[in-house]
């Protein structure tokens, strides 16, 4: 899957997600973010599903950490406890910094950065949680 692709999938399910998402701007400028998590069991159990599938698509094959990256001077970190945990970030452009904690077991996680120098993060603590952050930064 090509790098247009993963972007243009992330503003589509940004753009699907934004009537329920929680638009965020931190106190850092130059950033926005979008994020979602699922409001109910049948809700998580698809957006979890997409999200594996597209790691199988994307050759990450059960649970774990995966890092895309494109671009110069970004960073990326995992901690995963638990079982069947899946953490996937694609960061696009320079000087990102993104991090996934995961703590109990069956949770999905996707954290998608764009432009420019953004921080973004994914935190689940407990068991069978889903959840999309794109973060755009400039």
């Amino acid at each position: 899957m090509t790098l247009d692709l993963i972007k243009t999938l992330a503003a589509a399910a940004t753009a699907l997600l934004i009537g329920t998402a929680g638009l965020s701007t931190p106190a850092t400028a130059g950033q926005f973010s979008f994020n979602f998590a699922p409001q109910n069991a049948e809700q998580q159990q698809i957006l979890g599903l997409g999200l594996q599938v597209y790691g199988l698509v994307n050759g990450i094959s059960g649970s774990g950490a995966n890092v895309r990256q494109n671009g110069n001077d970004n960073s990326a970190g995992f901690n995963q406890r638990g079982r069947n945990n899946t953490g996937l970030i694609v960061q696009d452009g320079n000087g990102h910094q993104g991090a996934i904690d995961q703590r109990g077991n069956n949770n999905n996680c996707a954290l998608f950065q764009f432009g420019n120098a953004s921080q973004g993060e994914c935190a689940q603590f407990g068991d069978d949680q889903s959840g999309i952050t794109t973060v755009f930064g400039f």
